[in-house]
C-alpha cells in the first residue's frame, strides 16, 4: 500500500492580492521545473495543510497549494463578501498567471472537486488532467442527502447533535438556520454553531472514527471558516446552476482524469461519482472499498498517491 511522501517545506510562500479586500495564500513545493499541480482543498472553506503536499513527488511535481478566499490563511478570515464560485475560479486563473503556468494538473476533492470540473469547462485548454476524491456534485439531492434526510439515517446520534442547536420551528431547512446564526451578531451562537456543523461533518468523513479529523475539523479557527463559508455557499446551491457539471461534460473531452471514491462516502455519495464517470469519458473511477469520505483515510491516500505516480509517467515528457 501506497503511503504519503515525505513531510516537505515550500520553497515559496506568498500572499497574492485579488481585490482591494480578498488576499489568498500561496505557496510552492517540490520542484520548480516540475510538472505543475494546483491542490484544490474542499469544503468550501476547509483551507490546506502540510499533509496536502504528500500526495505528490516532489522530485517530479512543482506542487501549488492556495486557500480559498477567507479560508485558512488567507484574508479576511471566514469572509462571505464577494466569495461565490464565480470568484474563485477567476482566483484560480489569477494564481495561474501570477505563476506563469501555461497548463497545470488539477487535485481536488469535495467542494474541490466541484470546483475543478467547474474551472476545467471553462478553461479547458489550461488543464493536462485531473484527479479527483469524493466527487461532489452540488446538485440540490446531494446538498439535501448532508443537511435534510441521507445522512441523518446513517448517523442518528451524531444527527441529534447537529440538530441540538437549532429550535424544532426551524430545522425544515436547517442550511438557512445555520446560516442565520454563522451570520448573525451573537458571537456564542456563531461558534457553537461553526463547532456543531463542524463536528457533524468530521463525524460523517470517515469509515471508521478518527480522532485527528475530528480535532482539525473542530479546531475553532477552521470551524468558523468553514461553516460560515459552507453555509453561505450551500444557500446558494454553491452558486451554480442545478446539474451544472453534468450538463456541461462535453466541456471535460479530452482531458484524462482520475476519480477516486470511497464506497462509504456518508458525505457524497458513490452516484456522484458514478454519474460523473458515465458522461466524462476520459475519465476513470476507481472505488475504494474500505473507507469513506476522508483524503487521510490510508485507502484513499494510497489511491491518490497511485494517481499523482500514474499522472507524472503520463506527463513527464511535457515538463522535461
Amino acid at each position: 500500500m501506497h503511503i504519503l511522501y515525505p513531510d516537505i517545506k515550500p520553497y515559496r510562500s506568498q500572499m497574492l492580492a485579488v481585490t482591494d479586500s480578498h488576499s489568498l495564500y500561496l505557496e510552492e513545493s517540490g520542484n520548480p521545473e516540475g510538472i505543475p499541480v494546483l491542490f484544490v482543498h474542499g469544503g468550501p472553506g476547509g483551507g490546506c495543510g502540510k499533509q496536502d503536499r504528500c500526495f505528490f513527488d516532489p522530485e517530479r511535481y512543482r506542487i501549488i497549494l492556495f486557500d480559498q478566499r477567507g479560508a485558512g490563511r488567507s484574508t479576511p478570515h471566514a469572509s462571505l463578501e464577494d466569495n461565490s464560485t464565480d470568484k474563485l475560479l477567476s482566483d484560480m486563473e489569477a494564481i495561474r498567471e501570477a505563476l506563469g503556468v501555461e497548463r497545470w494538473l488539477l487535485f481536488g476533492g469535495s467542494w474541490g472537486a466541484t470546483l475543478s470540473l467547474a474551472y476545467a469547462q471553462q478553461h479547458a485548454k489550461r488543464v493536462m488532467g485531473m484527479i479527483l476524491r469524493g466527487i461532489f456534485l452540488c446538485r440540490q439531492q446531494d446538498i439535501d442527502w448532508f443537511y435534510r434526510h441521507g445522512a441523518s439515517l446513517v448517523f442518528p446520534d451524531y444527527w441529534e447533535d447537529f440538530i441540538h442547536p437549532i429550535p424544532e420551528s426551524e430545522r425544515s431547512n436547517l442550511v438557512e438556520a445555520y446560516y442565520q446564526r454563522l451570520t448573525g451578531s451573537n458571537e456564542l451562537a456563531k461558534m457553537a454553531c461553526a463547532k456543531a456543523w463542524s463536528l457533524w461533518e468530521a463525524h460523517c468523513a470517515t469509515l471508521r472514527p478518527s480522532v485527528d479529523v475530528v480535532e482539525s475539523y473542530t479546531d475553532p479557527h477552521s470551524a468558523l471558516a468553514m461553516a460560515r463559508i459552507e453555509a453561505h455557499y450551500f444557500m446558494h446551491r454553491g452558486f451554480i446552476e442545478e446539474n451544472q457539471i453534468l450538463a456541461n461534460a462535453d466541456a471535460l473531452e479530452g482531458i484524462p482524469g482520475i476519480i477516486v471514491h470511497g464506497r462509504y462516502d456518508m458525505i457524497c455519495p458513490l452516484d456522484n461519482a458514478q454519474a460523473l464517470h458515465q458522461v466524462w469519458h476520459d475519465s476513470q473511477l476507481h472505488i475504494i472499498r474500505d473507507a469513506g469520505h476522508s483524503s487521510r483515510e490510508p485507502s484513499i491516500i494510497d489511491a491518490l498517491v497511485r494517481a499523482t505516480r500514474s499522472m507524472a509517467r503520463r506527463f513527464a515528457d511535457d515538463c522535461a
